[in-house]
């Protein structure tokens, strides 16, 4: 891909900008604006929790950043290249190459090994088995469940299986982690280990995290918070109480 280099991104560059970014569905008088010029920066090793009520807008912002809609008008720049000026099939290889989705359902393929749901990613790239089979059980391994890997998705709890989930988005190793309610559907225990998860990924490994919550205990894990209301970022701040 030539359109983001894959090389450091220099202090002075955000990974990810949003530059008066609005978002717009509809028109007339049926109308909705998602996004009111939001203005966001998250550089590289951040981890960012984005909280906010149903409708404030932070679902559409997620959406933009993962490259699965477009903004209205404003700029998106991902190291420095306007996201919003490439093609669809140039959004799609900076996803492949540069993002990894986590989502409060899991997703994963229910007759499916966790080996085979980790793999995925890297059968879509049209890496050779032997090859995909590597780098899934390192991500196996890298989640805490690399004796699980001929287990399907029915024969784990949800914390297991969203640890698939995880390992799914790391094992091409993304720039980018965004994480949509990852403990959504996980008891109060299962919830914390995956956040602690989430932050050694982020400390050890250098992944840059952005997670939707609405959860303030799960928030607290990120390094700063990101209140949307309205459309708009009403509150941005670091979080002291970072476990």
């Amino acid at each position: 891909m030539n359109t983001v280099t894959a090389d450091p991104v220099a202090d002075d560059v955000p990974l990810i900008e949003f530059c008066d970014v609005t978002k717009t569905y509809g028109q007339g008088e049926a109308a909705f604006q998602a996004l009111r010029g939001v203005d966001l920066r998250i550089d590289v090793g951040d981890f960012v929790a984005v909280m906010g009520p149903s409708g404030s807008g932070k679902s559409t912002a997620m959406n933009i950043l993962g490259c699965l809609d477009s903004p209205s008008s404003g700029a998106y720049r991902f190291r420095g290249v306007h996201v919003e000026r490439l093609s669809r099939n140039q959004r799609a290889l900076l996803r492949r190459h540069y993002l990894g989705f986590v989502f409060q359902g899991f997703n994963l393929l229910a007759r499916t090994s966790a080996l085979e749901n980790v793999e995925l990613p890297l059968l879509y790239r049209g890496e050779a088995r032997a090859v995909r089979h590597a780098k899934a059980r390192e991500a196996l391994a890298a989640v805490g469940l690399d004796r699980w890997e001929k287990h399907t998705p029915a024969e784990l709890s949800g914390g297991q299986q969203q640890r698939v989930a995880i390992a799914r988005a790391i094992v091409t190793h993304p720039t980018l982690l965004l994480a949509d309610e990852p403990t959504g559907n996980l008891d109060s225990q299962r919830s914390h280990e995956i956040m602690e998860l989430l932050v050694d990924l982020n400390r050890k490994r250098g992944i840059t995290v952005l997670m939707v919550t609405h959860e303030p205990d799960m928030a607290q894990y990120a390094q700063r918070v990101v209140h949307f209301v309205d459309g708009r970022v009403a509150t941005d701040r670091r979080n002291e109480e970072r476990h």
